[in-house]
């Protein structure tokens, strides 16, 4: 019953998250459903320190289906890993309820350090393609990972994060992302500081115009002064 109680909930998570889904029959095709179900009878086996079986499960299903989940990482009920290929999720990652993944996404480390050294996910977060969370650290809940961003550092909850490093453009966003599951409409920080250094830059040639204008009329004052000197010499002559 257990199993089929988790069926029925990755079903219903699945067609909650993705629009392209038809039938309840095709979860069985997601490479998502697959690897989490294997994460979780691994985890079972790392749990009692049967590691070696727990990664071999791991290592066969990143094979099969292109997501690398760790058996030792933690993750709560709802996650969704949309597509998935090249999704890798480090040992001490923490993840809880109702996140969504996307493809390429890398809850990882940042060395060699011993201990609590990958990321920590909050309820309901989205990190969206390729982004990368790197370091022993917590993205708050309700927060979204815009795709390609590097995030480095804590992230307060209902926060929105883009760029490389990651930077927090958004916060206080009321609105869930499993909701509304938009990675692509989010606050370009590079694009408002391109248009900042424009307006400084056209400032700075009006500038640079107006003192060519002073320096030309300087240089024809001077010109006409010299005129006239050379004029009143010749009369004298």
């Amino acid at each position: 019953m257990g199993l089929i109680k988790y069926i029925k909930e990755e079903m219903q998570i699945i067609r909650e998250r993705d629009p392209a889904i038809r039938s309840s029959m095709e979860v069985f095709l997601y490479p998502s459903f697959r690897a989490i179900l294997h994460y979780r009878l691994a985890h079972k086996l790392y749990k009692r320190k049967h590691y070696f079986w727990a990664r071999w499960i791991s290592q066969r299903t990143a094979r099969k289906t292109g997501i690398e989940i760790h058996p030792g990482a933690t993750i709560g009920k709802g996650l969704f890993i949309d597509h998935g290929h090249g999704v890798v999720i480090g040992e001490t990652t923490i993840i809880g309820d109702n996140v969504t993944l996307y493809q390429g996404v890398t809850l990882g480390g940042t060395g060699k350090e011993k201990g609590k050294r990958h990321p920590t996910i909050g309820n309901n977060v989205m990190i969206s393609a390729g982004a990368k969370v790197l370091g022993s650290f917590t993205i708050g809940e309700n927060s979204k990972i815009g795709a390609g961003s590097v995030v480095l550092s804590e992230v307060p909850p209902n926060s929105t994060v883009v760029g490389v490093p990651g930077r927090v453009v958004k916060r206080d966003n009321v609105r869930l992302p499993r909701e509304d599951m938009d990675q692509v409409h989010l606050p370009d920080p590079y694009k408002r500081d391109v248009i900042n250094l424009r307006k400084e830059n056209d400032c700075l040639k009006g500038d640079l115009k107006n003192i060519c204008d002073r320096f030309d009329r300087l240089e024809k004052m001077i010109l006409d002064i010299n005129k006239t000197m050379e004029s009143k010499e010749n009369k004298d002559k």
